[in-house]
């Protein structure tokens, strides 16, 4: 039976949400008149609102909720999104999340059908509990193994596309920039981030080599990040505000060029189609790279690497990658 109402439960991080666009995408061309909705937190909700491939955006709070369960105002809350999911009535739940929360959210909205990877695949085994039909994974990147679960609903696999331009199409600089590089020196573990310096460098080197100056997106609570990468690179670089999701959109889509690290914001960058330079420490590129481009991911192998553990310094891992070898990735892919 041809579902009538899907819904997506990928809640957070920004990273995540960017690698279940390819389900999305897929499930509007192979059902399309089928309504989709798709589970986020508040947080990641600016980049989905709007998605024409999207019909119900049904934002949680879940962070919030853990650390006031109790309280009148997330009871209330919680009952509006419950009334809400039941509303919306799905058909099908998609986990993909692999944990008990993603598993909790699939029971909790009812779907008959709550599909979700099978229990040795899942980063909580025992959320298995939550879905009634699995799904072993194919491939090795985090988008495979979420493209994977379509396999239930008897698609075809195909190549992954995550809809860039579909995401906040009105999100653009106006009037349109001179030429420039982007930069996110960032990451949610300190053994992600390059070192400050490092960037500053190679943002210096580029310009050198082409004149081309860097943008440091500077997020909320990342102002000293960038004010270093500023001072490292000699007047190659200077500081871009990106407040905000839409914000931080508009600047990915104009740049000619992305650097970052694994993180949320290269994810998008490279989603939304602009060339990427990754430069990665404890996290595998054919896993979390840059999708079907593990090219612009840049590593130094050691017996140690992959180790999926956060530090809070930066190991060899990234020291061991110069900065002139980010300088001569950029340069090659602007040519």
């Amino acid at each position: 039976m041809t579902p009538q109402r899907l819904l997506i439960i990928r809640t957070s991080a920004l990273g995540d949400v960017v690698h279940a666009l390819p389900v999305l995408t897929a499930l509007r061309r192979h059902f399309p008149q089928a309504r989709i909705g798709w589970v986020v937190e508040a947080a990641m909700a600016p980049l989905l609102a709007g998605h024409p491939d999207i019909d119900e955006l049904f934002v949680v709070r879940l962070r919030d909720w853990r650390r006031r369960p109790l309280a009148a105002a997330t009871l209330r809350e919680l009952r509006a999104f419950r009334a809400a999911l039941r509303r919306f009535a799905p058909d099908v739940a998609l986990d993909l999340m692999g944990n008990h929360k993603g598993g909790a959210l699939a029971a909790l909205s009812g779907a008959r059908r709550r599909i979700g990877a099978a229990r040795r695949a899942r980063r909580e085994p025992s959320s298995t509990l939550w879905i009634n039909e699995s799904v072993l994974p194919r491939g090795v990147h985090a988008v495979d193994r979420g493209l994977a679960l379509l396999d239930a609903l008897g698609l075809p696999p195909e190549p992954a596309d995550f809809g860039g331009e579909r995401l906040l199409p009105a999100a653009r600089l106006e009037p349109p920039p001179e030429p420039f590089a982007l930069l996110h020196p960032g990451a949610a573990w300190a053994n992600k981030r390059y070192p400050q310096e490092r960037w500053g460098e190679a943002a210096r080197r580029l310009r050198e080599a082409t004149g081309l100056p860097t943008r440091i997106a500077v997020a909320p609570g990342e102002e000293a990040l960038a004010a270093a990468v500023e001072a490292a690179a000699a007047g190659a670089a200077a500081p871009a505000p990106a407040p905000d999701l839409p914000t931080l959109v508009a600047l990915a889509r104009a740049a000619r060029l992305f650097l970052g690290a694994d993180t949320g914001p290269t994810h998008l960058a490279h989603a939304l189609g602009t060339p990427v330079v990754m430069v990665m420490g404890p996290t595998h590129p054919e896993r979390h790279g840059p999708y079907g481009a593990v090219e612009r991911a840049l590593w130094h192998p050691l017996p140690c690497s992959f180790c999926y553990r956060r530090f809070d310094e930066v190991k060899a891992c990234l020291l061991d990658v110069p900065p002139a070898r980010v300088a001569e990735r950029a340069l090659a892919l602007l040519h």
